[in-house]
């Protein structure tokens, strides 16, 4: 049996007013402005054209403060954050990039055009949508 809906791209979902960090912030100001966003990651900016994104996330912080017994004011978010984060393109059917997630064990990634951020999609967003869906 085929449907005749169109597959839902990765673009319909995401989210597109993305919260940023430098890498060069501290902790405490990545704590911040999670707060201030009310988001539970950043993207960590590229140093320079050619670089790659990063991400940091409550998780990663955690680790950090807890495991690591690191400080916030001194430990840099370059320091603690996953880079190169992993990346999909808006085009991209949301079934492939939710594969990639649970194959890479992750709950979000970034969405570009070509080189560039435009959004990001989380686990949750594609969840939210499933169940929009049923009736």
């Amino acid at each position: 049996m085929t449907s005749n809906t169109p597959p839902t791209l990765v673009k319909d979902l995401m989210i597109t007013n993305v919260a940023t960090i430098s890498p060069l912030a501290t902790i405490r100001e990545a704590m911040k402005e999670m707060r201030r966003s009310r988001v539970k990651s950043l993207i960590v900016e590229k140093t320079h054209p050619h670089d790659a994104y990063g991400i940091i996330t409550y998780t990663s912080i955690i680790k950090t403060i807890v495991a690591d017994e690191g400080d916030i004011d001194l430990a840099n978010v370059y320091d603690v954050c996953s880079k190169p984060v992993i990346t999909v393109y808006g085009d991209m059917e949301v079934k492939y990039a939710a594969r990639l997630m649970i194959q890479q064990s992750i709950q979000r990634v970034v969405v570009l055009e070509g080189k560039e951020l435009v959004g990001i999609i989380t686990m949750s967003d594609i969840i939210s949508a499933m169940l929009e869906n049923v009736e």
